[in-house]
């Protein structure tokens, strides 16, 4: 397995706070540098400002639905982070798909399927 690229950003998004604090920390102990946002609005502003490669996003959000947080980030221009969805939803429907997520997992997320995913990345 590859060792993660300590320069990687990675911006988790979920509206439970202790889900999201606590995934960036283990994410943070692998080396990565992490933000965690709890909405979608405040998801748009940290990744404004943060600049990440990888943006784990929920897609049940109470402001803005991890979707329409998708597409923002793709209007914003430039290349753009990877989008992970996150969800706990156990169907997908073709919205993924038209939001560009380049992967899709349901939770809870198991944490050796995410790190593995992450060094492919």
């Amino acid at each position: 397995m590859p060792e993660p690229d300590t320069r990687r950003r990675i911006l988790v998004v979920d509206d439970h706070k202790d889900v999201a604090d606590s995934l960036a920390v283990l994410l943070d102990m692998l080396g990565y540098q992490t933000q965690a946002a709890w909405d979608g609005r405040s998801a748009l502003e940290a990744a404004a400002r943060f600049r990440p490669h990888v943006v784990l996003l929920d897609i049940s959000l109470p402001d803005l639905d991890g979707y329409e947080v998708a597409r923002r980030l793709r209007e914003s221009g430039g290349k753009g982070p990877i989008l992970v969805a996150l969800t706990g939803y156990g169907q997908l429907d073709r919205r993924p798909q038209e939001a560009d997520f380049a992967h899709h997992l349901l939770k809870p997320v198991d944490f050796e399927t995410l790190r593995q995913l992450l060094g492919r990345l």
